[in-house]
């Protein structure tokens, strides 16, 4: 495909290479597409409201600028993706745009209201009823295991069993252990998991189960762990590993130090639902990586690794296979 101007069902492709090209340099809030600007010979600096999404096959480029071995085949599967779920797509960027220099809770409310309105929209019925709720035995009790060690007041997610799906339960107790260590100026709080993986996303089950999206929007910012973690994220450390997956990188994101396992995956899925990250990804990974590189990750659904993401700084270290 080449990288030329294209208008196609809410994606709007700019060849940066080429002078004179609309909407170039900035993009304007309320334009009603994905842009995605290409640099095949070079990787201009972008202001903060440029491009949604900037592809380039040089490497090691500054933010928003993504590093593809193939750019050309990047844009034209984002064009598909957006084609598929423009209705999603569309909103993850605008909410990003909404958020350059918004609070952390005026960012997380932005969010959680888009996420409402595309729950009543046809793109996520169309995911759910591609996906029968199925019937779970009850799994691990407590869903997160909270001890105080000294000064330190451990979280620890715990449904091993569901590589730690993130669920209603385990939000209001991930909830109550912030609150004890927010209630504590004098301590700090370190967030883990049990298991294999750190967290495998949102439980699946559970999306879209509330009985109407307006109520969904009221528990989801009234019992909110992001804003707690991002509360606490001068006093927190987070510890990840294996597949991280929407909510499993939305969360630990808040952290003020986040160190992930070299053998840790990170991505957001939540487009293939017709869906925006719901869990505060739209406002705790923009703080790490920019914009532009969030936007990449929501619409293109890749993983990023650990090397990638340290590169990036959505992660600050990287630990040792066995840490």
């Amino acid at each position: 495909m080449d990288a030329a101007d294209v208008m196609a069902e809410g994606c709007f492709v700019v060849d940066l290479d080429r002078p004179g090209d609309p909407l170039g340099l900035e993009v304007p809030l309320g334009f009603p597409a994905v842009v995605v600007a290409v640099g095949r010979r070079g990787a201009p600096a972008l202001p903060e409201c440029g491009p949604d999404v900037a592809l380039t096959a040089l490497r090691k480029v500054p933010r928003p600028w993504v590093s593809h071995g193939d750019p050309a085949g990047a844009v034209a599967e984002l064009v598909d993706r957006v084609r598929a779920w423009p209705g999603a797509s569309v909103a993850l960027v605008e909410v990003l745009r909404a958020g350059i220099g918004a609070t952390a809770d005026v960012g997380l409310l932005i969010e959680s209201l888009a996420y409402s309105t595309l729950q009543a929209g046809p793109e996520f019925a169309r995911w759910r009823a591609s996906r029968p709720v199925r019937a779970r035995p009850p799994g691990s009790s407590p869903t997160v295991v909270v001890e105080r060690v000294g000064d330190v007041v451990e979280l620890t997610l715990n449904r091993p069993e569901v590589r730690n799906a993130y669920n209603r339960q385990m939000r209001d107790e991930l909830c109550e252990g912030l609150a004890l260590a927010l209630g504590h100026p004098g301590l700090s709080a370190r967030l883990s998991a049990a298991g294999t993986s750190f967290c495998s996303g949102g439980d699946l089950d559970e999306f879209g189960t509330f009985p109407d999206p307006t109520l969904a929007h009221l528990v989801r910012t009234g019992r909110s762990p992001a804003r707690l973690l991002s509360r606490l994220s001068s006093r927190l450390s987070a510890h990840v590993f294996g597949s991280c997956a929407g909510s499993g990188i939305e969360l630990p994101a808040f952290a003020g130090r986040l160190v992930a396992r070299a053998d840790t995956r990170m991505w957001l899925p939540e487009l293939a639902m017709g869906l925006i990250p719901g869990a505060g990804g739209t406002v705790s990974i923009p703080r790490r990586i920019g914009r532009g590189r969030t936007a990449w990750l929501g619409l293109s659904g890749q993983a990023v690794d650990a090397a990638t993401a340290l590169e990036w700084g959505l992660v600050d270290e990287v630990s040792g296979e066995g840490d």
